[in-house]
């Protein structure tokens, strides 16, 4: 199975959490546009992403000759589905630059758990589940 695909979103989701976390570390209020239209673009490259994943990622492999692979896909499905909830609830909380500006702690907070989460899930894929797909 290629994955490439599912690679490149990997580096375009890592690139947005590492240009929030560099937004906010030069101050929240002053780049809460940027952070905000960068939460609009990050937010259509994982929903792309965990579509395709559902759709096509996910069955294929539970069709795969592989029980362990199948088992590793479900597993990494069913971890994916509170992450994916955690960041649509920031993606939706922090899509403003008023909502960003005005909330400048709890956007701080907020982005330090749930991105957090996500990077960690995206480092888990690169290093155990795809190379575990591209071996067989």
């Amino acid at each position: 199975m290629n994955i490439d695909s599912f690679k490149k979103q990997h580096v375009q989701i890592l690139t947005g959490i590492a240009m929030l976390r560099r937004y906010a570390q030069e101050g929240i209020k002053e780049n809460a546009e940027s952070i905000a239209n960068e939460v609009v673009t990050l937010s259509s490259v994982i929903k792309v992403h965990l579509a395709i994943e559902d759709r096509v990622l996910y069955p294929s492999l539970q069709k795969n000759a592989h029980p362990e692979l199948a088992a590793m896909g479900r597993s990494y499905q069913n971890e994916m589905k509170d992450i994916a909830s955690a960041y649509a609830g920031f993606s939706r909380r922090w899509n403003t630059a008023s909502q960003v500006s005005e909330n400048e702690d709890d956007f701080r907070r907020d982005a330090n758990t749930v991105l957090k989460r996500v990077h960690q899930r995206m480092q888990k894929e690169n290093r155990e589940f795809y190379p575990a797909i591209e071996a067989v």
